[in-house]
C-alpha cells in the first residue's frame, strides 16, 4: 500500500508566489541562480541555494555559514508573513501548464517507512556528498523545502476527484518566466482527504522520477530524529504515469581524450554506423543518437551485435555510455568525471551546439529519452539506471510547499 498523510504546509502569499517560487536547487548553476535572485529579493534561491550569497570569487565560507545564511533568509520570511502556516493539515494540489502538456500533482508527506522497504521504487544510484548537503540543509532549516517528485499508477477516480477540484478557482495562480503556469488548491474537508488517503493505500508502489538525493537524506533525517515532529514523512508531489513528461537529458563531452576529430571519427565508425546530417538530429529510436562535432551534425546508430537481456541496458544512455563515452571517450564513471556535462532536453540542441562551439574542442550527444514504462519496468526490477538517464519536465518549483520538522 501507499501510504500518505496531509500536512500543514508552509506557503508563499498568493500575491507573492510570483517572486518566491524557484527552480530546484541543483537545475541552475550558482552563477544563474545568483542572476535571478539578484533582481528578486524574496527570491527562494537565497534558501534552497545560500551559496550565491557570496560573491564569485570571493573566499568560500564554511558550509555551516552557508547554511545559517539560508535559515535567516527562511525565517525571514516567515517573519514577515511572505510565506505561512496552514491552521490544519490538508492535501493540496499542484496544476503545471507548460504549452500543450498538463500534469495535476497530489501534493501530501509520504513515508520514509515505505522507501526503506521498498514501496517507493528508486531507479538511480546515490552520490554520499550529496546526500550530506541534502541532510544539512534540512537540519538547518528543520524543514523540507524541495519536494520529491514521485509516480504512481493512473486512478480513475483520483483524476475525477482531482478534476473536479481544480475546476474551482485557485487559492495561488502565476505565470513564470519560462511561461510555465503554476496553480495550487488546498484540500482540506475531511471526507476529501480520507477518500484519497483510503485511495492512495489500493495503490501498491510509488516510483521516484527525481529527487533520489532528497529523499535519501529526509530517510537519513527521520533516522536521526526518531520520526519526531512530523520528520516520518517527507514533502512528496505524487503525479499520475500518463501526465508525466519526459525529455532527453543529453551529454556534452568537454575534449576528446586526446584524440583528433579524424582518429576520433575513426574509431567510432568500429561501433556505431555514422552518417553526416545537414541540420539538427532528434533521435527515432533508443539506438539513435545525435552528435555535434565541429559545426556538425551527424547521426549515430549503435546497434549491438549481443542484444542486452536487461531493459536498463538497452536504453540509449547506457548504449552511448558503454560503446562510446567509456571505451572511446574515457569517461568511465559519467558521475565523477568533470570532463562532461548533462545537459537538460529543455535547453534544446542549440544549447549543444554553443557549448561545442564555444569551447570549440569537444563532442556533444542528443539522446532520445527515456520512456516512462521503461522507469517503471526498470525500477520495479530492481534495476539501476545511468545517471542523468532523465529530464523532467515541467520541474517542480521550490517554495511552494515546505514541511516544517520544528
Amino acid at each position: 500500500m501507499a501510504k500518505i498523510t496531509p500536512f500543514r504546509a508552509l506557503r508563499p502569499n498568493p500575491e507573492l508566489a510570483s517572486e518566491i517560487c524557484e527552480l530546484p536547487y541543483d537545475v541552475l548553476s550558482v552563477r544563474e541562480a545568483r542572476e535571478v535572485a539578484e533582481r528578486r529579493p524574496r527570491s527562494f534561491f537565497w534558501i534552497s541555494k545560500p551559496e550565491i550569497g557570496w560573491a564569485e570569487g570571493e573566499t568560500a565560507p564554511s558550509r555551516e555559514e552557508i547554511y545559517a545564511r539560508g535559515r535567516q533568509q527562511f525565517d525571514r520570511l516567515i517573519r514577515e508573513e511572505v510565506l505561512f502556516s496552514d491552521r490544519k493539515a490538508c492535501f493540496y494540489l499542484y496544476r503545471q501548464i507548460m504549452g500543450a502538456h498538463e500534469q495535476i500533482g497530489l501534493v501530501a508527506l509520504s513515508s520514509c517507512r515505505e522507501y526503506e522497504s521498498g514501496v517507493i521504487r528508486k531507479h538511480e544510484f546515490t552520490r554520499p556528498d550529496k546526500e550530506d548537503d541534502r541532510v544539512s540543509h534540512m537540519e538547518s532549516l528543520e524543514a523540507q523545502t524541495g519536494a520529491v517528485f514521485l509516480i504512481y499508477p493512473a486512478d480513475h477516480e483520483l483524476d475525477r476527484k482531482f478534476s473536479a477540484a481544480v475546476s474551482r478557482p485557485a487559492q495561488v495562480d502565476f505565470m513564470s518566466e519560462d511561461g510555465v503556469r503554476h496553480s495550487a488548491w488546498v484540500i482540506a474537508e475531511e471526507e476529501e482527504l480520507r477518500f484519497i488517503e483510503e485511495r492512495f493505500a489500493g495503490i501498491p508502489r510509488l516510483y521516484i522520477a527525481d529527487g533520489h538525493h532528497r529523499s535519501a537524506a529526509a530517510s537519513r533525517v527521520v533516522k536521526d530524529r526518531a520520526g519526531k515532529n512530523g520528520s516520518g514523512g517527507f514533502l512528496t508531489v505524487l503525479i499520475p504515469h500518463d501526465q508525466v513528461q519526459i525529455l532527453p537529458y543529453n551529454r556534452f563531452v568537454h575534449d576528446l581524450a586526446g584524440q583528433d576529430n579524424l582518429t576520433f571519427l575513426a574509431r567510432l565508425s568500429e561501433v556505431a554506423a555514422v552518417e553526416i546530417e545537414a541540420e539538427t538530429v532528434e533521435p527515432r529510436t533508443r539506438e539513435e543518437v545525435g552528435m555535434y562535432l565541429n559545426r556538425q551534425w551527424y547521426r549515430l546508430n549503435l546497434t549491438s551485435p549481443n542484444s542486452p537481456r536487461k531493459l536498463e541496458e538497452q536504453l540509449t544512455v547506457t548504449r552511448l555510455q558503454r560503446q562510446v563515452l567509456g571505451p572511446i571517450l574515457d569517461i568511465g564513471d559519467p558521475r565523477q568525471s568533470r570532463r562532461i556535462s548533462f545537459v537538460g532536453g529543455i535547453r534544446g540542441a542549440g544549447e549543444l551546439e554553443k557549448l561545442v562551439d564555444r569551447a570549440n574542442q569537444g563532442v556533444a550527444f542528443s539522446l532520445y529519452p527515456t520512456q516512462i514504462d521503461e522507469l517503471l519496468e526498470v525500477a520495479d526490477s530492481g534495476g539501476v539506471m545511468p545517471p542523468k538517464s532523465t529530464w523532467f519536465e515541467p520541474k517542480l518549483r521550490d517554495g511552494m510547499f515546505c514541511h516544517l520538522l520544528r
